[in-house]
């Protein structure tokens, strides 16, 4: 089983706070934000911690750019919904591997980012 859950949120979430597949699913984990992220200069990241381990660092996605971790970037990918101001993590092929807190936050400038979720 994978599982996800929000540690601390602050979105509004459509999203249950905890979700499980079985194994070899696909996992779709979706933040709504408060900013407007058509702004170029705005990169929404995602960020893991599975239990007893540090952060892991998934990717980031603007409207203009993107970049994943080179071990992840075949298993996440990162969509942006303009219109809802919805961010949405997509999972390929999840293992029991892949149990974490899941976070997405945003940058606020060059030297610091406010987690959402």
């Amino acid at each position: 089983m994978v599982s996800w859950w929000c540690s601390w949120c602050l979105t509004r979430q459509s999203q249950p706070a905890s979700v499980t597949v079985q194994p070899g699913q696909r996992l779709t984990i979706s933040c709504q934000v408060f900013y407007d992220f058509r702004i170029y200069i705005y990169a929404t990241f995602w960020i893991r911690q599975p239990a007893g381990k540090g952060l892991e660092w998934i990717g980031w996605k603007s409207i203009r750019d993107s970049d994943y971790e080179e071990s992840l970037k075949n298993k996440f990918s990162i969509e942006l919904d303009p219109s809802g101001k919805t961010v949405t993590l997509i999972g390929q092929n999840m293992q029991p591997d892949d149990s974490a807190v899941y976070y997405c936050a945003r940058e606020v400038n060059s030297s610091s980012i406010q987690v959402f979720c």
